[in-house]
Parts: C-alpha cells; structure tokens; sequence
C-alpha cells in the first residue's frame, strides 16, 4: 500500500509517515540542537577534572621540562642561558647523580617486596571472622594515617648510636654514618608505614574472591596452597597489580624519610634523586639541573609504569592471569 492510500485510511498512519525521515534528508533543527546538547554535556562534566589536572599536573611537568633546557635564574633581571640538552648529559656524566639512582632503586627494592608480601599475608589472616579482627585492622592501619613527619623523627632516633634499636640488639653500629646500613634504617621505616596500606587493599579484594570456588576447591582436595595459588591469586591478580604499581611509583619518590633521618648524609652517601634534586635546585640553585632530574625521573617512573601494565595485562587488555 502506498503512503498516500495509507493517510487515507488511517489518520495515524499519516502522523507515522510524515515522522518517518526519509533516506537522505536533514533531521529537524531542533532534533540536531538535542544531539548538539546530549554530545557536549559529557564534556562538561569532564572539563573541572582536565582543567585541575593540568593546572597542577601538565603545566608543572611542561614547565620543568622547559627549565631543564635551560641554566635557569630565579631572579627576575637575570637572563637565563638556553643550553639544550647539557643539564642531561651533565646529569647522566654525574657521579652522584648515579649514586642517588642507586639508592633510590635500593629503596624500592627493600620496600615493595616486603609490603606486598607481608601485606598479603596479613590480610589473608585479618580475612578470617575473629573477636579481635577489627582491632587488628585498625592496629595495622595505624602507620598509615601517621604523619611521615613524626615517623622519621622517631625512627631516627630509634636507630641514633644510643637509640632503642642497638640497646636492643646489643650493639654499637651507627647506623644513620653509613650509606647501607642507614638505607637499610629508612627502608625500615618504609615498610613499617606501607604494610597497612598494601594489606587494606588485598582485604578488599579479598572480599570479592567466589567462596564458591574456594569451597569447590577444597572437595577436591586442594590444600590451602593450592586454593590461593588456583582460586585467590587470580580473584585478586587486578588488585596485586594496582598495589605494585603504586608502590614502584611510591618507591621512586622517597623524599621527606631520607631528608629527616639522615638529610642525604653522610657527605651525600644516602642521598635519593630526590634528595640530590633539592640539594641541587635549593640548595646550589640550579634549577635549571634540578628540573633536569626530575624529568629524568619521571620519565623512568612512567616507562616502568609502563611496562608493570605490559606484564600484568592479559591478552585481551584485562588483569585476570
């Protein structure tokens, strides 16, 4: 039947044919207006998040990128000499600028073994229903909500030549006069801070590990090994991945533990490239190096990034092993 014998017959139908775009026409203008709207409402809700973001991210990172190509001069009649890249190769010829990378790598070594591991541990034990676990919770939390300022002090004087750590071990060692044994005392301090952190995440993804599986599991014979390797690693692989990378990112950045316990002493020997970037940037202004290193090391921190999700990832973009 043709549409006009349709209209005919049918009021409706009318209304229906005439609402019926045809191939190849223009929609209405006020239905392109509606599309318009609907389109850039998303953006709008976007737009405080991106512009915070690169207010206090993206135009730090540009202009200490710009600074770094540069023997910048913080006074305002100077005139700052453009260098291009010698503040890096300077950086990568600096003895000290290697020393720093070592220790740094040292530090996120010894820390993020440990947090992961014992955070892990202590979060399948805390997963248990028990009287005390809520205190336990809060117990091993603790660390975290305190100030790394108060930390730091406090650690440095636990591991002072008369400290708590040698009346305890009924030893003599300075500890904080050496380049190991004073990283080994701050990465003490890291690890004491971080389990609670790394063991409120694995709680949580504890919760959503399938009790199903795991009961499944068991009248099977799976021993408890075999349940966590099979059933709750996999459930919680997502959650190990996240933990990982932010500590390796954590790890890169140890600051104010360093600059309080032993301030980069002695003559620099635990110095972390963030140490050393201050020394150099505030303390023998040269801003123009000192923003050279901290490029450097965020470049090196987003190429393990990086590459933490290349390994974590599975072959259809996801974290489940």
């Amino acid at each position: 039947m043709s549409p006009e014998l349709r209209s005919a017959g049918d009021p409706s139908a009318d209304r229906g044919w005439r609402g019926a775009r045809p191939a190849g026409t223009r929609p209405p203008d006020a239905t392109r207006a509606r599309a318009r709207r609907l389109s850039i409402t998303p953006y709008l809700f976007l737009f405080p998040g991106i512009a915070l973001f690169a207010v206090a991210v993206l135009y730090p990172i540009l202009q200490a990128v710009h600074m770094s190509l540069f023997d910048w001069k913080i006074v305002g009649s100077a005139t700052s000499e453009f260098l291009g890249l010698e503040n890096y190769r300077r950086a990568f010829a600096d003895e000290h600028f290697w020393l720093a990378l070592g220790n740094t790598a040292f530090y996120a070594v010894a820390t993020i073994i440990p947090q992961i591991v014992i955070g892990l541990a202590v979060a399948l034990l805390l997963h248990r229903r028990s009287p005390v676990q809520p205190f336990l919770r809060v117990l091993y939390y603790l660390p975290v909500v305190t100030s790394w300022v108060v930390v730091s002090l406090l650690f440095r004087f636990l591991f002072a030549d008369q400290g708590l750590v040698n009346f305890v071990l009924g030893t003599e060692t300075s500890w904080l006069a050496d380049r190991w044994t004073g990283m080994l005392a701050i990465s003490a301090l890291g690890v004491w801070k971080g389990i609670g952190w790394s063991m409120m995440i694995f709680l949580a993804a504890l919760q959503g590990v399938p009790r199903s599986l795991l009961e499944a599991a068991a009248m099977d014979g799976a021993g408890p090994w075999q349940r966590f390797r099979v059933v709750t690693l996999p459930a919680i692989w997502a959650a190990l991945a996240f933990v990982t990378i932010m500590l390796v990112i954590g790890g890169f950045n140890v600051f104010i533990s360093v600059y309080l316990m032993t301030g980069g002493g002695p003559a620099g020997r635990t110095d972390v490239l963030l140490t050393y970037m201050y020394e150099q940037a505030f303390g023998s202004l040269e801003f123009g190096y000192g923003a050279a290193i901290a490029v450097i090391l965020t470049a090196l921190v987003l190429c393990l990034s990086l590459i933490q999700l290349r390994m974590f990832r599975d072959r259809n973009g996801g974290f489940a092993e």
